[in-house]
């Protein structure tokens, strides 16, 4: 942006992958030279601050790749400038109902309250009116900069149901700003159509949780190989099969060519599977959720499914392993949210092999058993669905992981999913990824990779503290083991950004969680134990998503965090607008002292002492 000073501010502008339906505009579906694509496209939405102090007086738009496949471009459809105002002026954005359940019960209504004058403004109040609806949490918020906005809960009571017209008011003294709505009052239950599903959405303890653990175990903990930073060692049973691939000819040389997969079963013991002390290290790690691999792709049950005789009660460890870590959870660490990932197709299923046949032997083409699968059956109406919906019923799981889509009776599965969640006794919110099938979702998931920029619609980052897989790979060194730098870098820039990271485990087959594995998730509590207000319950800086080393988060109401993944010198210099004011206090997490800090040139300087902190540093506004 060019003001008429002679001066600039440059920001980042950035959208989500066009080929998902993760952006505010969504459809199913495109059109494509080749005929219709049965796949989610979007396009984002997103803003870009401008110094509103300043007459602004041109653009410049970023410089991306043409359109050609591979390459990364961005196209701007729309554009449009909010003109600021003189003295205090508010503005309402973004008004609307949600399905979300507030933690005292009725509905949410959300909304963003925007400073658009040159003044700072405190002590704003904002609620809701229509009809039908009764304020029951009015939001607050204590203060607001020039520019600034504040996304806002608004919890209500709906004496009605139905769709009717409402608005949102946020008042600061005098001055009030209200924008109008379409409410949709009380929450229905979920019909199996993407129109319903589609308006549910992340719940706030997902929004607020930030880092969860993901464990993948199965009968592939048992042959545990793969060249270590190549390729997921969970992978074993597929790479097996290309005489091109390291395990072909790894898997002839320790096993044998006439060792069957299945073989394994007997292997995959659990023996020193201890889910107490399962979920005590989570704890400690401080992630406030896991999500477990009742099966991968190899089809192996973690559970006692009535469904097959494929599964960890009728073979193998012959115990039920996602009860004993969800009674665990539930018992010892009783704030943690439980998850279960469940792969929607399987390589070798004979009634829908995924890789386009039944097992067989990789050398000889001889047909190989499907240990305690009886085939002949409807994958998806006599097996998946079926399946999906033990675990709902028996096991009551928060999150529901779905991997790699494929046939599915997702709609039907997942509205009862929802409505029994939300029809209980004491309602619960639960949460499903991008992965089920079906366009609709509550959260995109990147796989060993995050995005750029601030994504407002929810995102989960997911890796192994493995260099390149999930399950635990035996022929990985500790030192290439993501360090504690890594895995807080990871942490502190995904939550900036609006996600959450869930880092992956592998234990072996056994049940034991390899040392390198613990010694991260400890380090990595150690550092949240300190710095974890930074991180849990935050959100994110609309203003900008990083600057070099430097990532915002927004604690609402309470603080300002300012995180240096670098460690800083003397003085740490933030070119950035940060909404600070005199006689705010700023200090170093983990040094109670407060710092001196000063503005210099639309800078903010803090001097930084010596020998405090590790991993990453963080800066506290607490808000006067």
């Amino acid at each position: 942006m060019h003001y008429a000073d002679g001066s600039t501010s440059t920001a980042a502008l950035t959208g989500p992958d066009w080929y998902s339906g993760s952006g505010p505009i969504s459809a199913p579906f495109r059109y494509s030279p080749g005929g219709t694509d049965q796949h989610p496209v979007s396009i984002g939405t997103g803003q870009v601050w401008t110094d509103p102090s300043k007459d602004a007086v041109g653009l410049t738009l970023p410089v991306t790749n043409p359109a050609v496949e591979g390459k990364s471009s961005l196209h701007v459809f729309a554009l449009s400038l909010q003109p600021a105002g003189k003295g205090e002026v508010l503005a309402v954005r973004s008004a609307r109902s949600t399905n979300k359940l507030p933690r005292l019960g009725g509905q949410t209504i959300e909304a963003t309250v925007v400073n658009l004058g040159d003044q700072w403004m405190s002590n704003i109040r904002v609620r809701a009116e229509g009809l039908g609806v009764v304020t029951l949490a009015p939001a607050s918020v204590k203060r607001l900069a020039p520019g600034e906005e504040a996304r806002v809960r608004i919890g209500i009571h709906a004496y009605r149901t139905g769709t009717f017209d409402g608005k949102v008011i946020a008042t600061s003294g005098r001055v009030s700003a209200s924008q109008k709505a379409k409410f949709t009052l009380g929450v229905a239950d979920y019909q199996a159509t993407d129109a319903s599903l589609g308006t549910h959405e992340s719940p706030y303890w997902f929004d607020d949780a930030k880092f969860g653990i993901f464990i993948h175990w199965g009968l592939y903990s048992v042959p545990a190989w793969s060249p270590p930073g190549e390729q997921y060692a969970e992978w074993y049973w597929q790479w097996m099969q290309n005489p091109n691939n390291a395990v072909n000819p790894y898997h002839a040389a320790t096993y044998g060519k006439d060792f069957a997969y299945d073989q394994f079963i007997p292997q995959f013991t659990a023996a020193k599977f201890d889910p107490r002390e399962w979920v005590r290290l989570f704890e400690e790690a401080g992630a406030k959720y896991y999500v477990l691999t009742s099966k991968h792709h190899e089809g192996f049950a973690l559970w006692d499914s009535k469904v097959s005789g494929r599964d960890s009660v009728d073979l193998g460890p012959r115990r039920d392993l996602v009860r004993e870590l969800f009674d665990a959870s539930r018992k010892y660490t009783p704030g943690m949210k439980n998850g279960l990932y469940f792969s929607m197709p399987e390589w070798f299923n004979p009634d829908n092999p995924w890789s386009g046949h039944a097992p067989r032997n990789p050398w000889t083409g001889a047909p190989e058993p499907y240990t305690g699968y009886q085939a002949g059956r409807d994958f998806v109406k006599d097996y998946q669905a079926p399946q999906m919906t033990e675990l709902v019923d028996g096991y009551d799981p928060d999150v529901i992981w779905c991997d790699i889509g494929g046939a599915n009776d997702s709609r039907r599965v997942l509205a009862d999913y929802f409505n029994k969640a939300k029809n209980r006794a004491v309602p619960k919110d639960v949460t499903v990824d991008d992965r089920c099938g079906i366009p609709t979702h509550d959260y995109t998931t990147p796989e060993y990779a995050t995005y750029p920029n601030t994504v407002v619609k929810k995102w989960e980052a997911s890796r192994g503290l493995d260099p390149r897989s999930y399950g635990w790979n035996r022929a990985t060194p500790d030192s290439m083991y993501m360090t504690a730098d890594e895995v807080v870098d990871t942490l502190v820039d995904t939550t900036s950004k609006n996600g959450n990271f869930l880092l992956d485990i592998g234990p072996r087959a056994d049940g034991s969680i390899p040392e390198i594995m613990r010694q991260r998730l400890r380090e990595t509590g150690a550092w949240l134990k300190t710095n974890g207000e930074s991180i849990y319950g935050t959100t994110y800086w609309s203003r900008m998503a990083q600057q070099g080393s430097l990532r915002f988060t927004v604690k609402p109401n309470e603080a300002f965090y300012i995180t240096s993944l670098a460690q800083p010198g003397s003085q740490l210099v933030v070119d950035a607008p940060v909404p600070i004011k005199d006689g705010d206090r700023v200090t170093l997490l983990g040094h109670d002292r407060p710092l001196k800090w000063t503005r210099s040139g639309g800078k903010l300087v803090v001097d930084v002492p010596a020998g405090v902190g590790r991993h990453a540093w963080v800066f506290k506004v607490a808000l006067s």
